[in-house]
């Protein structure tokens, strides 16, 4: 059975209704299926797919265009954003995951240094890079704790396993949360 034809399968099961818009936890899922989309565009049964690519955003870029409504705890702490590469270099998304991190109150935002450099993760590029991959993350991790942050985030879940895996390796003693999962801590219903 072909990957296009898997695909289809997969999609046909799990969507179903139609969307006015819908937000994405997952960056790889919008981009793979776009670009699967995109390959395989010419065949019939994809027409819905595309459709439904069209009004996909990520999870942040929706949130920011929406405007957060829902009252957000004060959170002391010192917080530095990795940029995942596919919202900033394949949908070019780079101030959604920071505006919402900018309104959580009491929150000390500060840059860090080289975010837009890949951590390393690159899809499956840590298992099949390993040595590069890990170089890639020893200096991810020493810009990271040369921000004094206390927690790193980010808007990938690739991302988001492989600077977990640098915080332990480095010792950097550095929490990794998604964006959504700080947004979540500082909401009246979050931990």
């Amino acid at each position: 059975m072909s990957s296009e034809r898997t695909g289809s399968q997969t999609y046909n099961v799990t969507y179903s209704e139609p969307l006015d818009e819908e937000g994405v936890a997952a960056g790889v899922i919008a981009i793979d299926g776009a670009q699967n989309i995109e390959v395989v565009s010419a065949e019939p049964e994809f027409a819905a797919a595309s459709a439904f690519a069209k009004n996909t955003r990520d999870v942040t870029e929706f949130l920011a265009a929406l405007g957060l409504s829902a009252p957000l705890k004060p959170l002391a702490a010192r917080v530095t954003y990795q940029d995942s590469c596919h919202l900033l270099h394949s949908q070019k998304i780079r101030e959604a995951p920071r505006q919402l991190l900018h309104a959580i109150p009491g929150l000390e935002f500060v840059e860090l240094p080289f975010a837009d450099i890949c951590c390393g993760s690159a899809g499956v590029y840590n298992v099949t890079q390993t040595h590069a991959s890990l170089d890639l993350l020893a200096e991810k991790m020493a810009c990271a704790k040369s921000t004094g942050a206390q927690i790193i985030t980010t808007a990938n879940p690739g991302c988001l396993l492989q600077l977990r895996a640098g915080a332990q390796i480095h010792q950097t003693g550095q929490e990794v949360l998604h964006v959504i999962e700080l947004l979540d801590r500082a909401s009246r219903w979050g931990g």
